[in-house]
């Protein structure tokens, strides 16, 4: 089923007796895709000719209740053995954002989830992070390891130099107070870069 006719569906419950389907197109024109349309501030959905405060609320409760399910599938499991459960949801929440987001997930001796915290937004290419404040978050955590994760709005995960340069600061630190950094994730539009598994680590 194309992005426009779920769209139809989803909007048909929010103006019902209408037809949406001409909103559904400017919305896909407008944005793209679904992804991108679910993950869209409010304020650029509501300047979309025929989106008014109903239709903006119900997309965007639609895209925390995907948020909240791919959550789900992670927390308090071993997060390295469902890798495939770890990248399905650094996607839903972040490969259609439109500005970048920095996210760390903070995992126990067991490699357990206990927590996923967004530590940064910035702009479109650009994400300010602090080695500092997330060794200081982990051990208020009781955190043992952690990961790394943040979004590219441009779609390609290809790691910049200072994403490189900010992920050596990070292992430093970390080495020096006894805690892992597992990887570091680059979330593109439609893959992404694992620091690992590349050799940056």
């Amino acid at each position: 089923m194309p992005d426009y006719e779920l769209l139809e569906l989803l909007l048909f419950r929010s103006i019902p007796r209408r037809d949406v389907k001409p909103l559904a197109r400017r919305l896909v024109d407008t944005f793209g895709d679904l992804g991108r349309i679910l993950s869209a501030p409010p304020d650029a959905l509501l300047a979309v000719r025929g989106v008014g405060p109903v239709v903006m609320h119900d997309l965007k409760v639609i895209e925390a209740a995907a948020h909240r399910m791919a959550r789900a599938r992670m927390m308090q499991r071993h997060v390295i053995s469902d890798w495939e459960a770890v990248l399905d949801y650094c996607h839903t929440t972040m490969s259609h954002r439109p500005t970048e987001q920095f996210r760390v997930l903070f995992l126990d001796t067991k490699n357990i989830l206990v927590a996923d915290e967004e530590q940064a937004r910035g702009t479109v290419d650009h994400v300010p992070v602090y080695p500092r404040e997330i060794v200081k978050r982990a051990l208020e955590l009781n955190a043992k390891a952690l990961i790394l994760v943040h979004n590219h709005p441009s779609g390609d995960p290809t790691p910049s130099q200072a994403d490189i340069a900010m992920t050596e600061q990070v292992g430093q630190a970390c080495a020096a107070l006894g805690l892992v950094l597992h990887d570091h994730l680059i979330i593109g539009k439609s893959r992404e870069l694992s620091f690992r598994a590349e050799g940056y680590l």
